[in-house]
């Protein structure tokens, strides 16, 4: 009596840890298929990967397009003040650069600096690589080794892009920096700001 008493208590005992091992395997799988539609980032991952800090580990993460379908998802705006940071908090650690400011509006970055470099042509093309280097490919480099012309893009830093004749305003300052040293041309059909054929004439029109 008692071995089948116990006979069934062990089957008892098997019967439950097959059903509960059954329910675990499916919320895993459930589990997994919801988080195939999340963005997945290193920081959600198990706590063994993020034992470094912030400055020393990689960034990742991975999107499926069907997340952006539709109106659910917003594409990140870029942080333009953190980006002009990056800018010129590169840029003043060039070589002969002693100074350096960054202004960047939704399609340009400005750059003045201020340097002692006897080889203009080359650290122009320094100082705009170095801020190609940050923003998207899209964007137009303009720079400057003038320093007066600090003040000049400080003076826009208050405005944004829904400021009233912007582009218009802000034209007649880049045709002034294009004054000064480029560096070489991006592209066979983009000129060392990055610009085209149209662009330039666009830029012309609101010159005017």
């Amino acid at each position: 009596m008692k071995r089948t008493a116990v006979s069934l208590c062990l089957l008892a005992g098997l019967l439950s840890g097959c059903g509960s091992a059954g329910f675990d395997d499916a919320q895993n799988v459930r589990n997994q298929t919801q988080n195939q539609t999340k963005p997945i980032h290193v920081s959600d991952r198990n706590e063994a990967f993020n034992r470094h800090d912030e400055n020393g580990q990689f960034g990742y993460v991975r999107y499926q397009k069907e997340q952006f379908d539709g109106e659910q998802q917003k594409t990140p705006v870029m942080n333009r003040e953190e980006t002009a940071h990056m800018i010129s908090s590169v840029t003043v650690q060039l070589p002969h650069i002693q100074e350096a400011a960054t202004l960047v509006t939704d399609r340009e970055a400005l750059v003045v600096y201020k340097t002692d470099s006897s080889n203009r042509s080359l650290t122009a093309d320094q100082v705009k690589k170095t801020a190609a280097s940050v923003i998207p490919r899209y964007y137009h480099v303009y720079i400057s080794d003038n320093p007066n012309h600090m003040q000049s893009i400080e003076n826009y830093s208050n405005l944004g892009t829904g400021s009233r004749d912007i582009r218009e305003i802000m034209s007649g300052t880049i045709q002034e920096m294009k004054t000064s040293p480029q560096g070489s041309p991006v592209s066979e059909n983009e000129n060392a700001n990055g610009e085209t054929r149209q662009d330039i004439n666009r830029n012309d029109k609101n010159a005017r």
